[in-house]
């Protein structure tokens, strides 16, 4: 979803003008792949966003900074020692390619100005940003070794090397007529794909956006076009070029029916005819919306406890299966007795360490039906009699314990899948915070606790209904347990999803009765974040906060509670969505 290097050349004159002479104020590394820096102008402050996730790699304005982790990492505290306090003397592009310059300057001793430079490439999962002096890399974000690549290394202390130039014509120097004869040669080349073959900078988009404004198929090869399609094709790549000279103050992004974004440029967009177009008045604030829409942005950890959690549930869950397995196994105990008891009944009639099995009369069977018995020749039958009472008594007893480890595997699953739920519920630093000091309490992480400053305490989700009535929502663990126990009154009415992981919600009516739609709202909200988010039918159990217990030593979040009442409900986008907005 990167932007081409067409749609950078607007994006690095946009960026100039917007904070060309502003002084960095502050930097902060908000994610491992991401830096935001506050920039001080006349007049005003401005937030300068760096992403190089690989889904959505961009440079732009934001109106609000994401939240940072307690400590910086090293990298941040690199470009703070060595930016802050510098004056932005320019950003701009290179070429056209996919790759953005923006020089800081520095007033030295004797009046001497010294310039740094950041390089920040936008190129997919190659992106980086790189921290440059006098041609010679200070630091970058992503170090690449001789292991990742014998070609270009990016490491301090090398001379920072700009990725070569590709033999393609510039639309911005060179006449269209030169690349439309250059096309011309592409013979059985696809259109579009000799476009992006000729034409530097051009992306995808840009190609099949100049094919469609020609009125051409993109997948039409060269050798079919005609004169009248030649022009049409010049008309369409000059009308693409003369918007990206300039910010044309109409940045697009086409989404799909489930709001996925299928392109961005920072020119109109006509080509995906049955999709939607957004379009903005800057390429900054079509930039926030596709990291917005693709959810680049991830909470510090919220990622990394995501796939420990997946991990920790599967290895659970085999655990199950076996030992439901061996419990199935230990069932046979009953055979071994049987035996036993046959063996014991009919040993005088058997010599010692003769035979290997022997058959007889089953005294249990009413049919008179006989049993084989294997006889293990080293020891004598009454040593055979007393083998097969200590195997039956191992596994009767082995079954008991396998059961207890059963239902304790069981509860873990119950309990490490109401993290799971929280996780996806938490949208704060703070939340993630609280989860991690969970999972360090219950050893599922093997990281040590930080000592950080205090650090603000995590709230839960607020919202309102429409008769006024707040309704709270617990976004992990912790939470759920300080919500019920220490902010609920005993008159509120408590909800969760009966018998699945998910938040607990307060309804705040301390001993009223509330309207039957605000139930319902909070029911809707209950299994919303839950586990069963999206079905339909699902169990709500509700009843006064006063009911609700925790047992001595339970697990955060765990509660019991008697008096409740059960409501099966479908959830209706129509009315949890407006709500839902609130905490947007």
């Amino acid at each position: 979803m990167s932007l081409d290097g067409i749609s950078m050349h607007p994006l690095a004159i946009e960026l100039d003008r917007a904070v060309a002479g502003g002084r960095i104020d502050r930097i902060n590394q908000p994610s491992k792949q991401s830096i935001v820096m506050s920039l001080r102008l006349p007049g005003k402050n401005v937030l300068l966003h760096i992403t190089i996730n690989p889904q959505n790699p961009a440079m732009h304005l934001i109106d609000k900074a994401p939240e940072n982790p307690p400590e910086p990492p090293m990298f941040c505290m690199v470009l703070r020692k060595h930016l802050e306090t510098g004056r932005i003397a320019g950003v701009r592009q290179y070429g056209l390619d996919r790759l953005l310059i923006m020089d800081i300057d520095f007033l030295s001793a004797g009046g001497k100005i010294i310039t740094k430079t950041l390089v920040v490439e936008l190129m997919g999962k190659y992106s980086n940003i790189i921290l440059v002096q006098d041609g010679i890399i200070i630091d970058a974000l992503r170090k690449v070794g001789t292991n990742s690549s014998r070609v270009r290394t990016v490491l301090p202390g090398d001379a920072y090397v700009l990725p070569p130039q590709q033999d393609k014509l510039n639309l911005l120097e060179t006449p269209i007529r030169e690349a439309i004869a250059a096309i011309r040669t592409k013979g059985d080349m696809k259109l579009s794909k000799a476009i992006l073959d000729t034409c530097l900078g051009f992306g995808p988009v840009t190609a099949k956006e100049a094919a469609y404004g020609a009125g051409l198929p993109a997948s039409m090869t060269i050798s079919q076009l005609n004169e009248g399609d030649f022009a049409s094709l010049e008309n369409a790549l000059q009308e693409i070029t003369d918007s990206f000279r300039e910010p044309c103050g109409a940045a697009s992004i086409v989404i799909d029916k489930n709001h996925k974004p299928l392109a961005t440029a920072s020119f109109p967009l006509h080509y995906l005819t049955n999709e939607t177009i957004l379009t903005f008045p800057t390429i900054s604030e079509m930039l926030g919306r596709a990291s917005s829409l693709t959810g680049s942005y991830q909470i510090p950890d919220k990622d990394r406890f995501r796939k420990l959690m997946k991990n920790e549930l599967n290895r659970a869950e085999n655990k199950v299966q076996k030992l439901r397995d061996d419990i199935a196994a230990a069932d046979n105990a009953e055979e071994y007795r049987i035996k036993a008891d046959n063996l014991m009944t009919y040993q005088y009639q058997f010599q010692d360490r003769v035979d290997a099995e022997v058959t007889v009369p089953n005294i249990y069977s009413e049919t008179g039906e006989s049993i084989t018995i294997r006889m293990d020749q080293r020891l004598s039958v009454v040593e055979n009699v007393q083998a097969y009472y200590k195997k039956y008594d191992k596994l009767k007893r082995g079954k008991e314990l396998l059961e207890q480890q059963l239902q304790h595997c069981l509860d873990d699953i119950q309990y490490m899948s109401s993290i799971e739920a929280s996780l996806e519920s938490s949208t704060r630093l703070a939340e993630i915070n609280d989860i991690k000091a969970e999972l360090i309490a219950s050893g599922i992480l093997r990281e040590k606790p930080k000592k950080h400053a205090a650090e603000k305490q995590s709230q839960p989700f607020k919202f309102t209904a429409s008769d006024g009535t707040q309704i709270l929502v617990g976004k992990n663990n912790y939470q759920n347990d300080r919500l019920t126990f220490k902010t609920a009154n005993p008159g509120d009415i408590w909800l969760h999803t009966q018998n699945i992981p998910g938040s607990h919600v307060i309804l705040r009516c301390d001993g009223d009765e509330p309207a039957e739609d605000t139930l319902l709202l909070a029911s809707y909200l209950a299994v919303h974040f839950s586990k069963a988010q999206g079905s339909s039918k699902v169990p709500v159990d509700y009843t006064r906060a006063r009911f609700v217990k925790k047992p001595s030593g339970a697990k955060p979040g765990f509660v019991i509670f008697t008096n409740q009442t059960t409501l099966y409900v479908t959830p209706e986008a129509e009315v949890l969505q407006p709500v839902l907005l609130q905490e947007a």
